[in-house]
């Protein structure tokens, strides 16, 4: 069956580029940076769905719901990616912000022959995960038509979930099925149809931004420090030492016996040092105020 994809933005010739394979190396590298460099304006455009879905996403954490990415190939890729990072950058459970993408863990690494054409696919994959309404789903695909994906919006928005979705084309069967579509349209790639590089580098900035907005929005962050950081290797031992220090403004010696007291847990030792309080003092109050400093240090 042919697929008829040339009307899509993502699949058209790119003026600037059509005579690369003429170019001096620096030349070609010139070309592709400054495609690259319009990347961000056209997520700047998207900022109010952006928003929206961050709000949707802390909405459902504090329900216990969880952030679903939904992918195949490079998108797929980009998701599971994004949410792999969030447990030893913000200390939260491995299950709270998932990626699946088409064809299963084989096709992190290498491409499954047909995987993202199955609807039904999406659907027994999220049937697996127990995707229920009280989570959020976010399909990620640049042309904005992967059947795969659209799959498993629709089965999400039949759980009563919440469904965005994240293209580059501004017309396509996912916005379609979102509840919200965030759609930075970055135009034809340098080398054409090849989304993995404006439109996947259009995906990661969204993606930043949907995890990074929404645990700021849960108490994630103090300022601009990630005070939830888990220690998993001697880097993070010392990250945690020095946020603390930087929070607080106290010595590392005295950051370091505040961690020990307190099990290595940033936020604890922090109100510890700012309210002069125990370990189990402030780790009892930061529970009460689920886990946000600056509400835990207005009640002392």
């Amino acid at each position: 069956m042919k697929l008829d994809i040339n009307h899509l933005v993502t699949e058209t010739r790119n003026v600037a580029s059509q005579n690369i394979d003429t170019l001096s190396t620096f030349e070609m590298l010139k070309v592709i940076n400054d495609e690259d460099k319009t990347v961000a304006y056209a997520v700047e455009k998207t900022l109010n769905e952006i928003t929206q879905v961050v709000d949707a996403v802390t909405s459902a954490f504090e329900q216990g719901g969880r952030l679903i990415y939904m992918g195949a190939g490079t998108s797929g890729r980009l998701g599971i990616l994004d949410a792999s990072e969030c447990p030893p950058t913000y200390g939260t459970p491995a299950e709270q912000v998932v990626g699946v993408i088409a064809g299963g863990h084989t096709a992190i690494f290498k491409a499954v022959e047909n995987a993202e054409d199955s609807p039904q696919l999406a659907v027994t994959d999220l049937e697996q995960i127990n995707f229920s309404h009280k989570d959020v789903l976010v399909g990620i695909a640049a042309s904005g038509r992967t059947p795969y994906v659209i799959g498993g919006m629709e089965y999400a928005k039949k759980q009563g979930a919440f469904v965005a979705c994240i293209v580059c084309n501004p017309t396509c069967p996912m916005i379609d099925a979102a509840d919200v579509a965030i759609t930075p349209i970055v135009g034809p790639e340098v080398v054409t149809g090849s989304s993995r590089m404006k439109a996947g580098t259009a995906q990661k900035l969204v993606l930043n931004m949907l995890t990074t907005g929404a645990m700021i929005r849960s108490g994630k962050v103090f300022g601009n420090l990630m005070v939830d950081v888990e220690a998993t290797n001697a880097k993070l031992v010392q990250r945690q030492t020095n946020i603390v220090v930087e929070a607080t403004g106290c010595t590392d010696a005295q950051a370091e016996l505040a961690l020990e007291a307190c099990g290595r847990h940033c936020k604890t030792a922090i109100l510890m040092l700012l309210a002069d309080l125990t370990a189990d003092e402030a780790a009892k109050l930061l529970a009460q105020k689920r886990g946000f400093i600056r509400a835990a240090l207005s009640d002392v």
